[in-house]
């Protein structure tokens, strides 16, 4: 990846783009900050270009992919204060109010645009499968975490780890007898798709968890399940779009309960047997 600034190297290479790429070099020159927060191809579409036009221009810039080229966009179009958080934090605010409020944003965006049939679907699927597969990498993983304990809870048998090599295992032994969740702020990781990748390969019904509709994982899911963040830049930590992800595991877990009806209610009741004796 280069290490000139990502603005002078648009500039310099201008002569050297093709008619396509020179328009995507002015949109995102003209509008280098809202250039960064939208994935590949939400900013092909707002140029009005193809996706393979947007990989070539990045690649021409000599970055090796289009999340190296918008992190060194960020750090450049963005002010220092929106590098670290996806709302603006300045001086000598409350940074209570400011984490808060993000979290109560994305939380009321997320009760509004999701998907209750899918849920319900997921659900079902999960109630009725051989194995529930649980997956999620980086920050996703603390989610992908989450959602085994809640639903290993109901007596429904879970599946998952944290090392990306035991990940491709456990997808490896998914059938179209399982059902998978699989959790990503971006929905455009490699790894995170790779995983995907063989779910699919092996017929397993895949639902996944994400904030970006249009990204690659969201489109290869067979329920989609879509959280909603306030400025959702895939270059911030994206820690009230982690919130709501949470939020959609619990909302999971209790139509899953309310499905198993008695049956999830002993299960519950044996965990919490077993834990009690563990007390003091």
């Amino acid at each position: 990846m280069s290490e000139n600034s990502c603005l002078y190297l648009i500039h310099s290479l201008m002569d050297s783009f093709s008619d396509k790429e020179q328009k995507v070099a002015r949109y995102i020159l003209n509008n280098p900050a809202d250039s960064v927060h939208p994935s590949i191809d939400e900013l092909a579409g707002s140029i009005g270009v193809s996706i393979s036009t947007m990989v070539r221009f990045v690649r021409k810039l000599g970055y090796e992919g289009y999340q190296q080229f918008r992190i060194a966009l960020a750090t450049e179009a963005l002010a220092p204060n929106l590098r670290f958080y996806e709302a603006p934090v300045t001086e000598n605010e409350d940074s209570i109010k400011i984490v808060f409020g993000a979290a109560r944003t994305a939380l009321d965006m997320t009760e509004k645009m999701l998907d209750r049939d899918a849920i319900k679907q997921i659900a079902k699927k999960a109630v009725q499968a051989r194995s529930c597969y649980i997956f999620g990498l980086g920050g996703s993983n603390v989610v992908a975490r989450d959602a085994f304990h809640k639903i290993i809870r109901s007596g429904i048998r879970c599946q998952t780890a944290e090392d990306y090599h035991l990940q491709l295992m456990l997808a490896s032994q998914a059938g179209d007898k399982d059902v998978a969740l699989v959790i990503s702020h971006t929905g455009a990781n490699k790894d995170t798709l790779g995983i995907a990748e063989i779910l699919k390969k092996q017929g397993c019904t895949m639902g996944v968890i994400t904030t970006y509709p249009r990204s690659p994982l969201a489109r290869s899911a067979d329920f989609l399940l879509l959280a909603g963040a306030p400025g959702a830049a895939i270059i911030s930590e994206a820690f009230s779009a982690r919130i709501a992800h949470l939020a959609i595991v619990d909302v999971l877990y209790v139509e899953i309960m309310e499905l198993l009806k008695n049956k999830g209610i002993e299960s519950v009741q044996k965990m919490r047997s077993a834990i009690a004796g563990r007390r003091i």
